[in-house]
């Protein structure tokens, strides 16, 4: 048995080269385990680490009940360690936060609130914490995708989201599909999505995976990869059936 399916939500934690955040990610997932609204767990996904990260979380994970890892052969990107996480969670509700911790853990209290009535309840970063390139492109990318995708996100690049599980498990598979989850979830039927502000933080360990190209010039091209899937997007509801 999966043993997320003993919890009600699960925080899927995509982890690459991290090594310097792990006991700083540890002790802030654990305090915030005891504080959940919902009885939560934690699983880690180890995106091919080349330093130390794996081992680490391995011995996190020895050391805490709640909390479960798996690990890729070799890095795959975040967007293939967020749905492995997805394809790995059998708990009602699944939810995202990045290594860095430049979000809290203890921010997803405000979302779980509204988790029975939407289908999506995502962070909006209150005083970004950020260089000023890094804002100012992230402006940039949020607005051109606005444009094209009519999700009415306000901050999709925040990584602190929770979405009902089921409707998760929906959202197709390709790179960059971590920008566009606000998206992909009003695709389907009943996806709606509720924004709460939270608290964002300077990174003080590791370093950034991000840089102009993947956070500007990438999500352009990933918009049109979005568009034409979703005029080839399968939605259906079941009525009734005998199985």
């Amino acid at each position: 048995m999966n043993k997320t399916s003993q919890y009600q939500f699960t925080i899927i934690v995509p982890v690459y080269d991290e090594q310097d955040n792990m006991l700083r990610l540890e002790s802030e997932l654990s305090s915030f385990l005891k504080i959940a609204k919902m009885k939560s767990c934690v699983l880690f996904v180890n995106d091919g680490s080349k330093d130390n990260s794996g081992q680490l979380l391995q011995e996190v994970c020895m050391r805490h009940d709640d909390m479960f890892y798996i690990s890729f052969k070799q890095n795959r990107g975040l967007s293939a360690a967020l749905k492995a996480g997805i394809d790995y969670t059998n708990s009602e509700y699944v939810g995202y936060i990045d290594a860095d911790l430049q979000t809290s853990p203890e921010d997803f209290n405000l979302l779980l609130e509204y988790a029975p009535e939407y289908a999506l309840a995502m962070g909006i970063r209150a005083g970004r914490k950020d260089s000023f390139v890094k804002k100012l492109s992230s402006k940039i990318a949020n607005s051109f995708r606005r444009m094209m995708t009519n999700d009415t996100a306000q901050d999709t690049g925040c990584p602190l989201k929770v979405i009902r599980t089921d409707y998760a498990k929906r959202i197709p598979l390709f790179t960059g599909m971590h920008r566009f989850i606000p998206a992909l979830i009003q695709l389907q039927e009943g996806g709606t999505m509720k924004q709460i502000p939270v608290r964002h933080f300077p990174r003080i360990a590791g370093k950034s995976k991000y840089h102009l190209w993947n956070r500007l010039v990438g999500p352009f091209n990933d918009c049109f990869a979005y568009r034409w899937m979703r005029k080839r997007y399968i939605n259906y509801s079941v009525v009734s059936t005998n199985l």
